[in-house]
């Protein structure tokens, strides 16, 4: 098993090749259904390989992509280099420093992470102090099922059931963090997406 470092948030190990473009086939519509618009300075926390961060610099003004894994950041710097994108940063770090480690933003995206954090409320109050005013935060999520019921490629895949948290759970723990739940979108086949406006504080 590959060594993670400290603050390593559970069950967000990346995928091996191939499951992404399983997955999601269509990110851009993934990115565009939870709220992200032309112009926007984004966050993608807990960015990984870089598979959404690539797509949200196309649209956005500029993207910082945190993570505390700096090999995945080297990988999403290959991944975006490739592809002629030029405007982002990726910053290796604490997703509970995300408001001393980027600009602040207007949105902040987070993808197959928020199940794995230890103290959801402290990090919500963490997003909303990185927030612009009327920023928003865009979770997507796993949904409440057995990891058996969510295979990829043949296989189960995912988070581990018990790290598993339905909707309610996700926007509760959000709300407790000082948010404003907004909406929730359905992202097929196995997630959702939940979205937060800041408290402008």
């Amino acid at each position: 098993m590959a060594e993670h470092p400290a603050g390593f948030f559970q069950g967000t190990e990346m995928p091996t090749a191939g499951w992404w473009e399983a997955l999601w086939p269509d990110p851009v519509g993934v990115l565009a259904a939870v709220g992200l618009r032309p112009g926007m300075d984004v966050i993608d926390l807990c960015s990984g390989d870089g598979w959404f961060t690539l797509q949200i610099a196309k649209v956005a003004r500029h993207v910082s992509a945190i993570d505390i894994d700096p090999h995945f950041l080297e990988v999403a710097r290959h991944r975006l280099a490739e592809n002629g994108v030029a405007n982002c940063a990726f910053i290796a770090g604490d997703a509970y420093d995300i408001a001393k480690l980027a600009a602040p933003a207007d949105f902040v995206f987070m993808a197959n992470a928020f199940h794995g954090v230890p103290d959801c409320p402290r990090l919500a109050k963490a997003v909303n102090a990185a927030l612009k005013s009327n920023g928003r935060f865009a979770i997507v999520n796993w949904h409440k099922r057995p990891r058996e019921e969510t295979p990829i490629l043949g296989e189960p895949r995912g988070p581990k059931t018990e790290l598993r948290m339905s909707p309610e759970e996700t926007i509760k723990s959000v709300e407790a963090g000082g948010l404003k739940f907004t909406n929730m979108v359905e992202i097929p086949p196995y997630h959702y997406g939940v979205v937060f406006e800041g408290s402008g504080e």
